[in-house]
C-alpha cells in the first residue's frame, strides 16, 4: 500500500487525512489505521479520516479512531475535513457533506471553519451531570480545580463505570470567569484526554445553557488546544442552527508505504 496522506489539526485535536475518492486506502482494517495513529509507531493521531466521494453531496467523511474502529461524529475533525476539502478545491467558502450522523454544512474563511451540527432534543439529567448526544454520546460534569483534576483516571472510570463497554465521552467542566468556560475532555475510541473534542465543546455550551449557568447563546469555549466558539438556538428544550466555530489547519504532507 502507498497513500499521500496529510496531518491536520483542530485546536490541537489532531488527524490523518487522506484523499479517498479513488478508494485506494482499503477500508476496515483496523490493525493499519490504529498503526498509522499510534504516536510511536506511526504518523500519530487522535483519528483517521478519508474524504470519500458522494453523490448528492460535496464529499463524504468517514472517521476512524485511533484504536482503528470506525467512530461517531467527531466535530473537530468535521472541521479539519471542511479544511482539507478547500486544500483540495473541492469546495469554496461553504460546504454540505455528509458524515455517519447525517448532513453538515460548513463555511471556511482563511483557517477559520464553522460547522453545523446536529440537533439535539434530549438531555438527560444525571446526578450533578447531564447526559446527551450531540453527534456522538457526551457526559458532562462540573468540576472544581479543573487544571489538577484527574481526567485521565476518573474519564475511564466514568466512560466504563457507567456507560459500559460501548461507553460515552467524558467532560469536565468549570466556569473561567471571563464569561466562558474550560473544558477537559475524556475520549473514548482514543481511550486517553485529548487537547481539544468539538462535540464535546458542543455539550458543554449547551449543557451550560441548559443549566442556567449562562444566559448567552454564543459561548467560548476553551479547551488545552485552544479556544473555540458554540452558538445555537432554543426552542422548548430543544436546541438547533448548532454551529461550532474555531481553528483548523494543515501540519504536514507524507506518504505511508506499509
Amino acid at each position: 500500500m502507498e497513500n499521500t496522506f496529510y496531518k491536520y489539526q483542530g485546536t490541537g485535536n489532531d488527524f490523518v487525512m487522506i484523499d479517498n475518492r479513488k478508494k485506494q486506502f482499503h477500508k476496515g482494517n483496523a490493525e493499519l489505521i490504529a498503526k498509522i495513529c499510534h504516536r510511536r509507531f506511526g504518523v500519530g493521531a487522535d483519528g483517521l479520516i478519508l474524504l470519500e466521494n458522494d453523490d448528492n453531496t460535496d464529499f463524504r467523511m468517514v472517521y476512524y479512531n485511533a484504536d482503528g474502529n470506525e467512530g461517531s461524529m467527531c466535530g473537530n475533525g468535521g472541521r479539519c475535513i471542511v479544511a482539507f476539502a478547500h486544500f483540495l478545491n473541492i469546495i469554496k467558502e461553504k460546504t454540505v457533506f455528509i458524515a455517519v450522523d447525517g448532513l453538515h454544512e460548513a463555511t471556511i474563511v482563511d483557517d477559520i471553519v464553522s460547522l453545523k451540527m446536529t440537533d439535539v432534543g434530549e438531555i438527560k439529567e444525571k446526578s450533578n451531570a447531564l447526559f446527551m448526544n450531540t453527534g456522538s454520546p457526551h457526559h458532562v460534569q462540573m468540576v472544581k480545580g479543573l487544571p489538577s483534576f484527574d481526567v485521565v483516571k476518573e474519564g475511564a472510570r466514568m466512560r466504563y463505570g457507567i456507560y459500559g463497554e460501548k461507553g460515552s465521552n467524558i467532560n469536565f467542566v468549570e466556569p473561567n470567569g471571563k464569561g466562558g468556560f474550560d473544558i477537559r475532555t475524556y475520549e473514548r475510541g482514543v481511550e486517553d484526554e485529548t487537547l481539544s473534542c468539538g462535540t464535546g465543546v458542543t455539550a458543554v455550551a449547551i449543557g451550560m445553557y441548559h443549566l442556567g449557568n449562562t444566559k448567552e447563546k454564543t459561548i467560548p469555549v476553551n479547551a488545552l488546544g485552544g479556544n473555540l466558539e458554540v452558538t445555537f438556538k432554543e426552542n422548548n428544550g430543544v436546541y438547533s442552527d448548532i454551529y461550532l466555530q474555531g481553528e483548523a489547519k494543515q501540519v504536514f504532507k507524507g506518504e505511508l508505504t506499509w
